[in-house]
């Protein structure tokens, strides 16, 4: 079989730094930014083989239905199809899944949501395909749907997966309840007679979709070995190969994965949605299969953030000391496990906030229903807490007449607290600090559109609609428009938590290439847009005290780096590369001595040296040898495996135990304009101030901070994909999902504080997620501050604000 024809995908060669710069601290430019701005960036959609097929899939327009039959005779008549597949024909296993292998891979006796796989297409042209999968005759018999806590719960509800097993069955009240997770410390009853003020609320949130611009896609060719070559944009490329080895019925070693370009990703891809599609059309065709999904497909083939209900109760004295915290937290799973028993477990160890409370009692749980399957994204779990404990601090801070933010800094943890699991918080925690920060940062300047339009942007008007609540639309020019502030701040756990194995695996090679010293990084990471890829190169010349260093890419032909996710990647593969790099140079130093010990003293053994300018040189900066002279014609390698210090599980009756190893924390300020008589809302500014442990690239640092600042920002004002209570969903397109654009975005000052976690690589401490918890509830205070609305439910929408619709709370 001819050999893939593939467009790179990946970057292979990071920019060159100087020989004193491009490493660790320093705002190194990405490799692949120019190509992404330029649109010359290669992603998983481009990819291309001379003889390749296209693969579709048939998915179920039924939320909750038996299939009784599946008749694929006219499709298969259609010339130019080459296979057509249901669950009858696998050839190995049937189900998938990241925690649970609850998925099926193609549906069999009935289908759990609407959009679910119940067929496969491969054909010459992507239009074959698409009108070949139409022609397949399924005969659904509809049944009654589970869509919410009661109709899953109530006596005789339809039980979503009957004798299952393995997802804490026992622990459990009823079998559609997914996972549930207690947390109890101290003695709520007691603290409760004693408290002086008492706050009782119930919040929603609504189900996120993470919106990546890049569609799932990917190219599957059959190897001559029998094996299969898997082109994939993902999150984890050794999580793929472990679930789809046992799907294809081959030995992991023949499922092999290359990362193609990514368009993001959020937490969407961690889950398979066409990947095992692909491999099977590919291996029962014997050709090259690619799979590319449209907008309305994507919605369907990605797990999206879970929907949750919660309520939430404080107790505290007159002077604001918090004395107790109640509260129960249901998500909406959907129809499969997907990650969320990991969800709730961070949304019950997480939901009492960033504060010290004695005395509390968390129920947190996950339902199967007939909704869109959920799991990972961005906030995993904490985000829907945040939103509830934040708009608590709010309501309580007005019941007790105090300053919500002098509220939150007077029962702010600190380093050396401890949280409701037992854990101790043993590095820094500045939460009082960052609230401090955004709160006397300078406020934005009042009436802005009025000051744009003396700049010379309006033409003359004297108002500039771009600044105004409802933007270009041109509804207002300033009448009812009303100010609003408010603050919010968040904690989120970094890595993989309670007793999981978290680890990375990084390859370093160092050689002479051109007479020059060059290294070459090789890990399994997903790069996302993250910056990965920026920063081992960083790490490498920092270590090595090289220039030139080669990403190279990605694959599971190295050990795994685990999932882009959970903010760990330049702590966990970071810290593998470090570690290899650390590795090499003990090596190359071992090298040089058995070379010139005897005939140079600055080699003895003893002497202090480093690698530096591509060169090795003493402690007081002097050169003893450049690393080509040292190298010659040899090359260094060694790979690592780095883990952090181990967590375990918590307590299913207690929540006690060291679940998480590091924690974030990043609250902001957000300051927003509202027509109060149109419902219409304008964030002028969302500022933040986040720890960071340590900015391995700044600008790189301050851009995760925005991007996901950004985020909740959509979370707290437009997105939501809407489902009907018969499990439809509604608006699976960008016309009427919406997320923020450059117009919606407003100016998002950053305050980077770099307090060093000593149990980390560098003292870094994870970014991405942080962010994206306060943003959403910052932005919901602001807009309550403007209007004097309760606001229990994200998004608000302008009938919210209006009084017409529901979410503006008592």
């Amino acid at each position: 079989m001819a050999e893939a024809t593939r467009i790179p995908t990946t970057i292979t060669q990071v920019s060159r730094g100087t020989a004193a710069g491009g490493g660790i601290g320093e705002s190194t430019l990405r490799p692949d930014g120019t190509l992404k701005v330029t649109g010359e960036f290669a992603y998983a959609s481009d990819l291309w083989h001379e003889d390749m097929l296209w693969g579709c899939t048939l998915r179920s327009p039924y939320a909750h239905a038996e299939i009784r039959s599946v008749d694929v005779s006219e499709a298969l008549r259609i010339p130019g199809v080459r296979s057509v597949m249901t669950h009858d024909d696998l050839p190995a296993g049937t189900h998938y899944g990241l925690e649970i292998q609850d998925q099926p891979v193609l549906a069999k006796d009935r289908v759990r949501y609407h959009g679910e796989a119940v067929a496969i297409v491969a054909a010459d042209h992507p239009e074959t395909a698409r009108r070949a999968a139409a022609k397949i005759r399924v005969d659904y018999a509809e049944l009654p749907p589970v869509y919410d806590e009661e109709s899953a719960t109530r006596e005789g509800a339809p039980v979503l997966h009957p004798g299952r097993s393995d997802h804490h069955a026992g622990h459990v009240a009823h079998p559609n309840i997914l996972h549930r997770q207690p947390i109890v410390r101290g003695d709520v009853a007691a603290a409760k007679a004693e408290a002086d003020v008492v706050v009782r609320n119930d919040y929603e949130v609504g189900m996120q979709d993470q919106a990546f611009l890049g569609p799932e896609s990917g190219l599957a060719v059959p190897a001559e070995d029998g094996g299969i070559d898997l082109y994939i944009a993902t999150q984890w490329l050794h999580v793929d190969r472990d679930q789809l080895a046992p799907v294809l019925g081959l030995p992991p070693e023949k499922v092999r994965l290359t990362l193609s370009g990514v368009g993001g990703a959020f937490g969407a891809r961690e889950d398979l949605s066409m990947q095992a599609h692909a491999c099977l059309l590919a291996m029962a065709t014997g050709r090259p299969v690619k799979i590319v999904y449209n907008r309305y497909e994507s919605f369907f083939g990605h797990v999206h953030r879970h929907p949750a209900k919660l309520t939430y109760e404080h107790g505290a004295t007159r002077d604001g000391k918090l004395l107790y915290m109640t509260c129960r937290i249901v998500l909406d799973g959907g129809a499969y496990a997907s990650s969320s028993p990991a969800v709730v477990g961070n949304a019950a160890s997480l939901g009492v906030g960033p504060y010290d409370v004695e005395n509390v009692e968390v129920e947190a749980l996950a339902l199967y229903t007939n909704n869109p399957p959920c799991g990972a994204m961005r906030g995993f779990g904490a985000v829907q807490a945040c939103f509830a404990y934040e708009s608590q601090m709010d309501a309580l801070a007005e019941a007790l007449g105090m300053d919500p933010v002098e509220l939150r800094q007077k029962n702010a943890m600190s380093q050396g607290s401890l949280l409701p699991t037992g854990q101790e918080v043993d590095s820094p925690a500045p939460v009082a600090e960052i609230l401090r920060r955004v709160k006397e940062r300078p406020m934005p300047p009042q009436k802005q559109w009025e000051s744009s339009a003396a700049a010379g942007g309006t033409g003359g008007t004297g108002v500039d609609v771009r600044a105004l609540p409802g933007g270009l639309s041109n509804t207002t020019h300033g009448e009812g428009v009303v100010r609003g502030v408010g603050y919010a701040v968040g904690i989120k756990n970094v890595g993989f938590s309670e007793g999981f194995d978290d680890y990375s695996t990084a390859r370093v090679r160092l050689e002479v290439v051109g007479g020059e010293a060059v290294a070459m990084v090789h890990t399994a990471m997903a790069e996302v847009g993250q910056g990965g890829v920026t920063v081992h190169a960083q790490i490498a010349r920092t270590e090595l005290g090289v220039s030139g260093v080669t990403i190279h890419p990605a694959d599971t032909q190295v050990g795994s780096a685990g999932s882009t996710s959970a903010s760990r990647q330049t702590y966990m593969t970071g810290g593998a590369v470090k570690k290899a790099c650390e590795a090499v140079r003990e090596q190359v130093l071992r090298l040089g001595r058995e070379k010139f010990a005897g005939s140079r003293p600055a080699w003895a053994e003893g002497v202090e040296l480093r690698l530096e300018g591509g060169k090795i040189v003493t402690a007081g900066g002097e050169a003893v040898a450049a690393l080509a002279d040292v190298l010659e014609d040899e090359a260094v390698e060694d790979e690592v495996v780095f883990r952090h210090r181990p967590t375990e599980p918590f307590d299913l009756k207690t929540g006690q135990g060291f679940g998480h190893v590091q924690y974030s924390f990043a609250a902001h300020r957000a300051v927003v304009e509202v027509d109060v008589e149109l419902g219409l809302v304008k964030v002028v500014e969302l500022a933040c101030a986040q720890d960071v442990g340590k900015a391995l690239n700044p600008l790189a640092t301050v851009g995760q901070i925005q991007g996901g600042t950004t985020q909740g920002l959509g979370l707290a004002v437009m997105e939501e994909i809407l489902v009907d209570p018969g499990g439809k969903v509604r608006n699976p397109s960008f016309t009427d999902y919406l997320i923020p654009t450059i117009l919606d975005t407003p100016a998002i000052p950053v305050d980077v504080l770099e307090l060093a976690d000593e149990h980390a690589p560098y003292g870094l401490r994870g970014v991405g997620e942080a962010p994206t918890l306060s943003s959403t509830p910052a932005v919901v205070a602001a807009i309550r501050n403007a209007t004097g609305l309760a606001l229990r439910r994200v998004p608000v929408r302008p009938e919210h604000l209006t009084g017409t619709g529901a979410g503006t709370g008592a």
